[in-house]
């Protein structure tokens, strides 16, 4: 038996998210954007409707326009049958707009542009400053291109503007293939968010050939023999040193990111005090990590309380002094590829360390150490062991010495 229901997009945001109208038929699964949103704490599960609450005054007429979707897909469905017509999602799609025509307020048509900068906004309220900032950098760029080639607009993204546009990114800005990529995957977001809410029909971005480019990045990682010289250094002369040394260990035996390392509360340190146990900012997983005895010592410097951190962008400038001053100046030629070229460049190993070092440098330490893979995704988040092994940093060498003890190799 053929029957709707409506779903939340993120049932656990803190602010506004999408209702969907799901429509289970025939064996089928027909996934509709109602272009209707509400706050989760105003929603009742069970119900499938807004709750009946003073907090949202207007909840009977939202509630009225839900009963016009079911009842409108419900019409639908039964007409095509009438008809003779055998009903899929594209059939089903037309029907169901043909029912509602009248019945309901359409959303307002956005431009593409009038749409990032409302999702933009909107994404202030959910968003990391991180992913806001690389939003905006996209959307700067966009508006340049339409500015000096031609428009943009959901139509018009499309092969040929992906194939004009990496031009533009890599000749006209110098951008590094990876940063390009970059901008591309933004790109398919803003799309993809925008067909869910029906204000875009064009496919064209979702075509195999529209890729978001990626080259392997000269990221490092740290050993333990260099975290522990890092760890012996004094920086009691330099306080500022010294909070951004005691932080970056804690993400380096933690596995946790930077948003998350620098946010650990007395509240997090539980099983007496040998677990961390923290929901993730950016994926919302909980996750436990076993303390190391480095981050047990940090913490009880500062009584479980860890110092307020400094910026990302400023964490990172000071980082470089911490592991120079801790003797890792080893150079590591880099290639990047960056306006079409390749380029090759030494640097020495300090210059490349930042906060995510310390993520990469939990993941390669914990798997060089021979510790399951599904254990370290686990802490890590990882969904799949590629995207974890992309994390991994190891040089031919401790690959060599790895397999020495492989059944193999003896």
């Amino acid at each position: 038996m053929a029957k709707a229901k409506f779903v939340l997009k993120e049932p656990n945001s803190k602010s506004e998210t999408l209702i969907y109208l799901v429509y289970n038929y025939q064996y089928k699964r027909f996934k509709y954007s109602t272009g209707e949103t509400i706050n989760p704490k105003f929603w009742n599960k069970t119900a499938q409707r807004v709750k009946t609450t003073k907090q949202f005054k207007e909840y009977p007429e939202f509630n009225s326009r839900l009963d016009n979707f079911e009842n409108g897909i419900n019409n639908a469905f039964r007409k095509l049958l009438n008809d003779g017509i055998q009903p899929n999602n594209t059939i089903l799609k037309q029907a169901l707009e043909d029912e509602l025509d009248d019945s309901i307020v359409k959303p307002k048509r956005l431009t593409f542009f009038e749409f990032i900068d409302d999702y933009i906004e909107e994404s202030k309220l959910n968003k990391t400053e991180g992913t806001i900032k690389v939003y905006n950098t996209t959307f700067k760029y966009l508006k340049e291109y339409a500015k000096k080639y031609k428009s943009v607009n959901f139509e018009t993204i499309t092969l040929e503007f992906y194939n004009h546009y990496l031009g533009f990114l890599k000749t006209d800005h110098n951008l590094s293939s990876n940063t390009v990529g970059k901008h591309i995957k933004t790109i398919k977001s803003f799309m993809n968010e925008a067909t869910e809410r029906g204000y875009n029909t064009n496919l064209e971005f979702r075509n195999k050939r529209f890729k978001t480019i990626r080259e392997e990045s000269d990221t490092v990682y740290l050993s333990i023999d260099e975290l522990k010289k890092i760890e012996k250094v004094d920086f009691s002369a330099s306080p500022r040193l010294e909070r951004v040394r005691d932080l970056f260990l804690i993400g380096c035996y933690t596995g946790l990111r930077f948003s998350d390392f620098t946010q650990i509360k007395p509240e997090n340190i539980v099983s007496n005090n040998t677990v961390i146990e923290i929901r993730t900012h950016k994926t919302g997983q909980r996750v436990s990590i076993p303390l190391h005895k480095t981050v047990r010592k940090i913490l009880k410097k500062y009584k479980n309380n860890l110092p307020k951190a400094y910026t990302n962008q400023t964490m990172n400038d000071y980082l470089k002094d911490v592991v120079s001053v801790a003797g890792i100046k080893e150079e590591v030629e880099t290639t990047i590829t960056k306006g079409g070229k390749v380029v090759k460049k030494p640097l020495p190993k300090y210059k490349l360390v930042s906060t995510h070092t310390a993520r990469r440098s939990f993941a390669t330490n914990l798997y060089l150490a021979e510790v399951p893979t599904i254990s370290i995704m686990k802490i890590t988040g990882h969904k799949t062991e590629r995207s974890f092994l992309q994390y991994i940093r190891m040089t031919q060498k401790e690959n060599a010495d790895k397999l020495l003890t492989h059944p193999f190799f003896n």
